[in-house]
């Protein structure tokens, strides 16, 4: 199977101008097919393996792939943990540090993310109203089925933001890294849904213990409706 120099770049969450640079410099194997270049799966796949990037998925996984172990949201919180009183200052700093302990990601993988959430425009805040957003990287990403997380930010003053949805400050966030692009829009709808109604929302709010909100989380899941069982591809 051959991929084009679009999806080599997707699956391991760089730019294009990265993989060329491995090409010339890193000796990526391609074939040249007229003017692009070509990548056999099998040769990334032991190229990267041999470069310590062997556990990332995207085109180079195998087919079968979905959400993380457990497939619902209340166990990529458990990875991501929650962080009070957060400064809004602080916030890329809290990013950081989810993206050094996310699951399933390799050192150097780590180190591309964060360099990719420094960029500017590298995270996405995605206001919900109510005092809620969902931040998550800008660039699509596809880690592989053991990789994900999700992080509760509860901070202690408004995060600004040049076009709320509402008139309430921004206060709460849930920032995310799906593990796959398919599955990063299933758990923005899905968090959406959670956080639009119920006990979870309130618990979030009011700054509940940790346990308080693992729980609501997943019996929200759990709700006929919530979709909570769904996994994303």
């Amino acid at each position: 199977m051959y991929l084009n120099i679009i999806q080599i770049a997707e699956s391991f969450g760089v730019a294009e101008e990265v993989v060329e640079g491995w090409v010339r410099n890193e000796g990526l194997p391609f074939t040249p097919d007229r003017d692009r270049m070509l990548f056999d799966r099998t040769q990334v796949a032991n190229w990267a393996a041999a470069r310590g990037l062997a556990a990332q998925a995207g085109f180079l996984a195998p087919t079968a792939s979905g959400a993380p172990a457990g497939g619902g949201i209340e166990p990529l919180l458990r990875a991501g943990k929650i962080w009070r009183e957060v400064a809004a200052a602080e916030v890329p700093g809290v990013y950081e540090k989810v993206v050094a302990a996310l699951p399933g990601a390799t050192p150097p993988i780590r180190a591309l993310l964060t360099q990719r959430l420094r960029a500017p425009g590298g995270v996405v805040v995605a206001p919900v109203g109510r005092g809620f957003a969902l931040p998550h990287p800008a660039a699509r990403i596809a880690l592989g089925r053991d990789s994900g997380t999700v992080a509760l930010l509860l901070l202690r003053e408004p995060l600004l933001l040049a076009d709320p949805p509402d008139e309430v400050p921004v206060t709460r966030l849930f920032f995310f890294i799906a593990p796959t692009p398919r599955a990063h829009l299933d758990l923005l709808g899905r968090l959406s849904r959670l956080l639009s109604r119920g006990l979870l929302r309130e618990l979030v709010v009011q700054g509940a213990p940790d346990d308080e909100i693992f729980r609501a989380l997943a019996t929200g899941e759990a709700a006929p409706g919530s979709s909570g069982k769904e996994t994303a591809q």
